[in-house]
């Protein structure tokens, strides 16, 4: 293929001309590797980044381990703003990712799976530049394809990750590269924000909405005791069925995870079953709430979810159970998917969990228990009020998740030299 006027062909690909392939060992001043420090999960005063803490690009706080009380690090292994690291051992999928610390706790230390990055300023102009440049989906895979071990156990050795080749633009462009993606990275950590108070607003509003502590206008009066078994009653999931009955056959059920992450029960997330004529199943219908039986942690059993849409030959899977409210009550079942989702819902659910290892709530035991329920109108508005919340934290979300999209496509034209700045 002809080469455009202005490009040469490397090992790495098409490049412009004035820029340079080099091997990482030769852009770096230093590499660093962390601390063996004894960690924990309980919180306590040093938290200590390890590789679950790297996601490509950024920093992941989802999940925290502590240095043990008593043990002292070594000052060289705490972070300092604008610290690019590198894990060193992984998952074959995930070794070799880097991310740079923007100072998201006031004091953290790195162990000893990962490698702190440090540049020559003569040849790599920022840290985050860097960080840019080591997140293309070509630097990416040529970071996989150094790896070694199996899949579940890998590394990337020192001795490889020096020869890394890097493609090294003169700094002036390197510059105007890092200003323009962080133009980018400012607008997505504005929309990261807008999408955390979103829904810590919507937590908020179902606190208290949820509770009758705030009243819609025009509602008034107590609410009244009811106890589950009054307003409907259980049924299972499908039943009798093998591996094989799956992925085929004219009818769809529900996921375990289709419950366990909706509200609303995703229609376009169906899956194919098996189901004859003469088999005693239960289809599922609209309105009916589904629960996830038992789970690891007593927060995530019973997760509730509400089908809104009509369906046909639509039945449940095996780990979970359906709730079916009668003709006579007055529910609102997207006000009890709100409800049981809620921290008081959930503090509810915990109540009548029962387990150590794993935790289990009984058909029974749900029908049996009592809520302080609203009357049909009121639960249908309050449920109409969370919903449009709902969207609007969707819209967020979907705004965000393009602009992540757009900084993705910048980083490919920008970083490979196919879209020039200077």
């Amino acid at each position: 293929m002809e080469l455009k006027p202005g490009y040469k062909q490397t090992e790495v690909g098409v490049i412009p001309e004035e820029w340079e392939t080099k091997s990482l060992g030769s852009v770096l001043s230093k590499g660093r590797l962390g601390g063996n420090y004894a960690n924990q999960d309980k919180e306590a005063e040093l938290p200590l980044m390890k590789m679950g803490n790297l996601a490509r690009g950024y920093i992941d706080l989802s999940k925290i381990q502590f240095i043990t009380p008593g043990v002292r690090p070594e000052p060289p292994h705490r972070l300092a703003y604008g610290d690019v690291l590198f894990n060193t051992r992984n998952t074959l999928d995930l070794v070799g990712k880097v991310a740079i610390w923007r100072d998201e706790l006031p004091v953290a230390y790195y162990n000893s799976n990962l490698m702190r990055l440090e540049f020559d300023p003569e040849q790599i102009c920022s840290n985050e530049y860097a960080n840019y440049a080591l997140n293309t989906e070509g630097a990416v895979s040529r970071l996989r394809a150094l790896a070694t071990g199996t899949t579940s156990v890998a590394a990337i050795y020192t001795r490889d990750l020096m020869k890394l080749q890097v493609l090294v633009p003169r700094l002036p462009e390197q510059r105007a590269i890092a200003s323009a993606l962080s133009d980018v990275d400012g607008l997505l950590g504005g929309l990261d924000r807008l999408v955390a108070k979103k829904r810590d607003l919507i937590q908020a509003a179902m606190q208290q909405l949820l509770t009758g502590q705030t009243r819609l206008p025009g509602f008034h009066g107590d609410w009244e005791v009811r106890r589950l078994g009054e307003l409907g009653s259980t049924y299972g999931g499908l039943t009798g069925k093998v591996k094989a009955d799956f992925g085929e056959g004219s009818a769809r059920y529900i996921t375990f995870m289709n419950v366990m992450t909706s509200v609303v029960i995703d229609c376009g997330t169906f899956e194919q079953v098996q189901v004859s004529p003469s088999e005693s199943q239960n289809r599922v219908l609209k309105g009916d709430l589904f629960f996830n039986g038992s789970s690891e942690t007593p927060e995530e059993v019973a997760m509730c979810s509400v089908l809104l849409d009509e369906v046909h030959d639509v039945y449940l899977n095996s780990f979970c159970f359906g709730f079916r409210f009668s003709a006579r009550a007055e529910a609102d079942g997207l006000f009890f998917s709100y409800y049981l989702r809620s921290n008081v819902g959930r503090d509810f659910v915990k109540s009548l969990a029962q387990g150590s290892t794993r935790y289990n709530l009984s058909k029974s035991a749900l029908v049996r228990s009592t809520l302080q329920l609203p009357s049909l109108l009121e639960q249908t508005a309050i449920a109409e009020v969370l919903t449009v919340m709902d969207d609007e934290l969707a819209a967020l979300v979907q705004r965000r998740d393009k602009t992540r999209d757009l900084k993705q496509a910048m980083m490919q034209e920008l970083l490979t030299g196919r879209t020039r700045l200077v």
